[in-house]
């Protein structure tokens, strides 16, 4: 009777048996008695402690209630980025060795959990039938000399969807490209800022436009001092947000990335209010037309808007400016950049801004400064051109698009170097901050 046919080993089972000396494969033969996929958090801090990582059994099997599974299949990406963010690099090197020796020994798991054995050990990436997730070119071609990323340990990580991870991708500030978008976006200020003059004159009459019917402006009384609380709430998410920028490692995407998209609204802006006239909200707005003259008069006021920020607070007072509301667009932006530019668990940072936001907006209201139509065009259109922007910035979809390249224009231009999502990482601005703190005292 013949012997049994051995049973054949895949090519990743045969790649390590060939790296793995002879003496490590009793070892690994001691430590396969209990299978992988029984492993509880128990069992993962007993491997941490054994391991030397008694540190990290905590914040691993505790907080973060990792098994044998979820230990088998962690990356270095996953110690480095929230929600663990292990900021010892050499605890990260050895943790991820003593992984990857885990990885050799249960070779079969990792194969039934569909990594592709046709890959290095290390490399632990899944088959990817897609070029989706590949870099591309500003001018939307594939590099040649390269295929789809496959290596953990390389600039990205392939997901089974497409799209990648970037723990190490360089993020190139490009200021070059930062100072155009600044340019660009006092350019659109100053362009409102004399459309706003224009729309002023064309103010129609009180007497013979007597305010439109408003079901909130007609529910609710004015509260005379509600704008300037407006105002307020917007000069802190100002402050909020020049903080957020100047301690985020990427500020220049960042601020590249709010000009862009506040110039875009604001142009938006000056077409609506010069197309269509509506008539003041409330009564007590003091509005006439036909006040300046000659085109030198519109010019200076035009430059006192602008210096002013268009703030009642500064001593700016406009009319006729109502399709659709600039400081809705304002207090939107910046809660939506304060949210997304800093990390998931500032749970009291996300809701100051959204409060601030929200609180504003009523106050807009409540002082009967704008209609409600105005304050929901302004919140609906700022909040969609903000997701579209990051969600094209973040997926890289439209590169494979030559559609989009032509209707976003600048959209392709500011992003064409930037490799899917920014990560929220924070570094002192400074170079020396002895000296700051010498100043401090």
């Amino acid at each position: 009777m013949g012997q049994p046919a051995a049973r054949e080993r895949t090519p990743l089972q045969r790649r390590v048996a060939r790296s793995v000396p002879r003496g490590e494969s009793k070892t690994m033969a001691s430590n396969n008695q209990l299978c992988i996929r029984r492993w509880t958090t128990k069992n993962v801090a007993k491997w941490l402690k054994e391991e030397g990582f008694c540190e990290y059994v905590d914040v691993l099997c505790n907080r973060h209630r990792l098994d044998g599974i979820t230990l088998l299949t962690l990356t270095e990406y996953d110690l480095r980025s929230p929600p663990l963010e292990i900021r010892v690099l050499g605890d990260i090197k050895r943790l991820m060795l003593s992984i990857r020796k885990l990885q050799k020994q249960h070779i079969e798991v990792l194969e039934e959990l569909g990594y592709n054995s046709d890959n290095p050990i290390g490399t632990m990436s899944p088959s990817v039938g897609s070029l989706q997730g590949t870099d591309w070119f500003c001018n939307g071609e594939i590099p040649r000399d390269c295929g789809p990323v496959t290596d953990l340990n390389a600039d990205q990580y392939q997901y089974t969807n497409g799209k990648n991870k970037h723990p190490m991708r360089r993020l190139d500030p490009e200021y070059w490209k930062t100072v155009l978008s600044c340019i660009y976006v006092f350019i659109v200020f100053g362009f409102t800022s004399f459309v706003m003059v224009i729309v002023h004159e064309r103010v129609p009459d009180m007497q013979t436009y007597p305010p439109l019917p408003d079901i909130f402006l007609d529910s609710v009384p004015r509260i005379p001092w509600a704008f300037a609380m407006t105002e307020v709430c917007g000069v802190i998410l100002c402050y909020i947000w020049l903080l957020v920028l100047l301690l985020h490692r990427h500020r220049s995407i960042l601020l590249r990335r709010l000009c862009s998209l506040m110039g875009t609204v604001f142009l938006l802006r000056c077409f609506t209010m010069f197309v269509t006239s509506l008539s003041v909200p409330g009564q007590h707005l003091q509005c006439s037309g036909k006040l300046y003259g000659n085109v030198w008069a519109k010019l200076q006021r035009a430059f006192a808007i602008w210096s002013g920020f268009g703030m009642t607070l500064t001593g700016v007072h406009t009319c006729g400016d109502y399709m659709f509301s600039g400081h809705t667009v304002v207090l939107t932006m910046l809660n939506f950049f304060v949210t997304e530019y800093t990390p998931r668990s500032w749970n009291f940072l996300h809701t100051l801004s959204w409060v601030l936001n929200l609180f504003g907006i009523f106050f807009i209201l409540a002082a009967h400064e704008h209609y409600s139509i105005d304050v929901f065009i302004a919140f609906y259109i700022t909040t969609r051109l903000f997701l579209y922007y990051h969600t094209l910035a973040n997926t890289r979809a439209y590169q494979q698009s030559r559609r989009a390249r032509i209707w976003f224009p600048m959209f392709s231009f500011f992003e064409c170097n930037v490799n899917g999502t920014v990560p929220n990482e924070y570094c002192w601005p400074f170079s020396k901050p002895t000296i700051m703190r010498r100043l401090i005292g």
